[in-house]
């Protein structure tokens, strides 16, 4: 039985008129790495999880639907709206402006299930359900449990990954329960870059001219570890309760985490330049005059140090026929940014003295949501009983940004990442209330209809209205027909809207610009404004054979005024002027930049284009039987996603000349090609007495990003980066060495394959995130930069 994308209640997952994909606990098990956004993206074939992210990013990775932004899926537990992450992913690539619900904090032994409905549904449950919603349900048992640990690391012997968890149920007096889960998760850097081109060449000679003490920096040639795994420890505690007090349940859950993570930023190497305070001439960091501690460079540290805590109370009954369900959620996420093992090189020349670490600011989230619902049966006659569905919401939204320490922002800050400046900071808020009407019924036998609408209504934004119709047609109990038509409603976050920072790299500064700001006025932004969609799918469902399912789905989302990120707006280029507006922004926003980068520049989010997905999605399901040899649940599921750009905005008067497009070719292809344009997942679970193993192959289909040597995203020595397609298999095999012990072993990438290496740029032709290392994988990889992955578990059930 299914909640999701219904509101009638008692209705199946093959019977549902919407696709929708069910998870259960022991699917998402089988899967090595323990989060649940890699047991998603192992499973579901629209899922697609991000492999690295650049600063802040590579510490709350995140993941998309059906190729869409992160933020156009929303995410549900038990039902209701979960809280969005406050850490914005603010560099380009296809998950840039990502400010979504982190599925890495939920442990999969809290999970009974997941509903993946992969339909549009903002008519039912509001903004950000675009490309589909993911609920999340958690276990109700009021007795027994589960106990569970695993290992594992990468091939390479990196990654180290261990995770430890629990769960129990127990009742409360004679009515209720509460069921609690808990999980400890660790996992390691890892390292994919290799030698650093800016003191060897690809084979890791020194280059001629570098000092021949540079061979003495730790882990020579392979200096520059920014291209890895972030380093991060999770603690989490989950629980769900209910009780019955007379006809009227009560109801509650809620969550606590807390995530400590590090990831390396670019390497420092000892040329870069100081003025030496005693000498009066330039100077290094490995002059005892300048910076002693670093005399043979230095790896910058980004870290952060996440709270994130939720909880739901509620009550449902039924009165007067009604069914009703009255409920609250308040979710908040903290997170204090740290950089760690760096230097402010002004603040040394203008005081002798520099720390070497610095707190860079706060973000803060918080997401307050009330709901109402009713749903009643009404005989009208029809074939079938009209389910009448009403309610209402109320969600308050608030995001804030607090200012680093003094050194943090003293001047152009500490290397690798500046602390936010005092025209960064600010807190913000947001209201809005929703209604909505849900008719469900079958006018006709084997005729399913469902009708929904809703009104919304933004402090910010002003009303919307958005609409829905679902239908579906059984012809005989073996073969049906569905379909959807729907549009949709996505405000912009708040981080969206209002984030502002400066992103370095070891020889450029962009400036972040909050696009309602007056600096982004000056260049002739407006202030964001919603997203509207329209989404059309239409489907078969098809039951041919005993233990044989068949879905197969072809739809089209259209994103008009979608958000995203600029490309690069460059305003130097060295010593040329490219944009003095640019310049001039910067100014007016208050930041005050590295004097040694050679690229400046300002990037910021705007309503910047209409884009066009369409798609293809194929679910099949067969069980064979084989008597004493056990049963095997076959199963295949395709995807076919392909986003086309139907019109793109105009460049603003005060930037024209200054740039040739709004979006450069790498944020083109970030929107259209770095998703894999098919991914196939075929997959079979053979169990038999105390046996079980399941293996997995998923085929990735073509992905391609544009890069460019300065970062800037186009130019001359632009060049496209492909990864083509890829088989990688999974296995997993499981003995259960007594009724209550399970013990299995498995590899994730059973083959160890790697995507193909970036693109390589001379060092004096400007460095890129990255670009600076022989050898590095390509991060738009959708099945990971790391290779294979090798795990044992270890499981007691009670």
């Amino acid at each position: 039985m299914i909640v999701t994308g219904t509101r009638t209640t008692g209705l199946r997952a093959v019977d549902s008129p919407a696709p929708i994909q069910v998870l259960g606990a022991q699917a998402l098990s089988r899967v090595g790495q323990p989060d649940l956004i890699q047991g998603l993206a192992q499973t579901i074939p629209s899922f697609t999880a991000e492999a690295f992210g650049g600063d802040t990013a590579n510490l709350t990775l995140t993941a998309r639907l059906r190729g869409l932004s992160p933020n156009h899926t929303l995410v549900l537990v038990n039902g209701k709206r979960r809280h969005p992450t406050a850490n914005l992913h603010v560099l380009g690539g296809p998950y840039q402006g990502a400010a979504s619900a982190d599925l890495s904090l939920i442990p999969v032994a809290a999970i009974d299930h997941v509903e993946v409905l992969q339909d549009g549904a903002a008519a039912q449950y509001g903004t950000d359900a675009i490309a589909g919603v993911v609920n999340i349900i958690l276990k109700d048992k009021s007795a027994g449990g589960m106990l569970e640990g695993t290992a594992g690391q990468y091939y390479k012997g990196d990654g180290e990954t261990g995770a430890v968890s629990a769960n129990f149920g127990a009742p409360i007096g004679p009515n209720g329960f509460i069921n609690l889960t808990g999980e400890i998760r660790f996992h390691d850097f890892s390292q994919r870059g290799g030698a650093d081109q800016r003191i060897s060449d690809v084979d890791g000679n020194l280059l001629p001219g570098t000092p021949a003490e540079w061979v003495n920096i730790p882990g020579y040639p392979r200096v520059n570890r920014i291209l890895g795994d972030a380093q991060q420890t999770i603690n989490s505690v989950f629980y769900n309760a209910g009780y019955d007090v007379g006809a009227v349940q009560l109801y509650s859950f809620g969550s606590f985490a807390y995530r400590r993570a590090e990831a390396y930023e670019n390497f420092r190497v000892p040329s870069r330049v100081v003025a030496s305070p005693v000498l009066g001439v330039p100077g290094t960091y490995g002059d005892p005059d300048a910076i002693v501690f670093a005399p043979l460079g230095f790896s910058p540290k980004e870290a952060l140090r996440e709270t994130d805590y939720a909880a739901t109370v509620g009550a449902k009954g039924e009165v007067a026929g009604w069914t009703w369900d009255l409920g609250t959620t308040y979710g908040r996420d903290i997170n204090d940014i740290y950089t760690r093992n760096s230097a402010n090189a002004s603040l040394f020349v203008d005081t002798h003295f520099t720390p070497t670490e610095f707190y860079d600011g706060t973000f803060k989230s918080t997401q307050w949501t009330t709901n109402l619902d009713l749903t009643r049966e009404f005989e009208v006659g029809l074939a079938a009983p009209l389910n009448v569905a009403f309610g209402g919401e109320y969600r308050r939204d608030t995001y804030s940004i607090t200012s680093g320490d003094a050194a943090s922002i003293y001047k152009e800050g500490g290397q690798s990442y500046p602390g936010f400046q005092p025209t960064d900071a600010g807190s913000h808020e947001r209201e809005n209330y929703a209604l909505y009407l849900d008719l469900a019924t079958s006018p006709i036998e084997n005729l399913k209809v469902d009708v929904a609408g809703r009104y919304e209504h933004y402090n910010d934004f002003g009303d919307t209205t958005v609409g829905k119709l679902t239908a579906r047609y059984d012809f005989t109990p073996m073969f049906a027909l569905r379909g959807t038509v729907s549009t949709g409603f996505r405000a912009p976050t708040m981080a969206e809207s209002f984030y502002s920072a400066t992103n370095v790299s070891p020889d450029s500064a962009f400036v972040q610009l909050p696009p309602n700001s007056e600096a982004a006025t000056l260049l002739g932004f407006e202030p964001l404004k919603p997203e509207k969609s329209e989404n059309l799918s239409f489907g078969l469902v098809a039951h041919p054979a005993t233990n044989l399912s068949i879905t197969l789905d072809a739809y089209q989302i259209k994103v008009k005024r979608r958000i995203i990120g600029t490309g690069a707006l460059l305003g130097q280029d060295g010593t040329t002027i490219i944009s003095q507006a640019v310049l001039d922004a910067i100014a007016a926003h208050g930041n005050v930049l590295d004097p040694s980068v050679s690229f400046v520049g300002a990037t910021l989010f705007t309503n910047g284009a209409d884009t066009r997905t369409r798609g293809v999605e194929l679910m099949v399901t067969y069980r064979s039987d084989l008597d004493d040899y056990g049963t095997i649940d076959w199963s295949l599921a395709g995807n076919y996603n392909k986003t086309t750009l139907t019109d793109i905005a105009p460049v603003p008067a005060a930037l024209v000349g200054g740039i040739g497009a709004l979006l450069s070719p790498t944020a083109i292809s970030d929107l259209t090609t770095a998703s894999p344009k098919a991914k196939v997942t075929a997959g079979a679970f053979w169990a038999m007495g105390k046996w079980q193993v399941n293996v997995r192959e998923t085929i990735y289909g073509p992905v391609t990003e544009v890069v460019s040597p300065d970062g800037t995203g186009g130019g001359p020595d632009a060049v496209e980066s492909h990864i083509g397609t890829t088989g990688i298999t999974d296995v997993d095999v499981a003995y259960h060495v007594t009724e209550n012990i399970k013990v299995a072993v498995g590899a994730n990438n059973l083959f160890n394959k790697k995507p193909p290496k970036m693109a390589q740029f001379a060092p004096d032709g400007g460095l890129a995130d990255g670009s600076n290392v022989y050898d590095a994988p390509l991060t738009i990889s959708p099945w990971g930069i790391n290779g294979g992955y090798y795990y044992t578990k270890l499981t007691y059930s009670f």
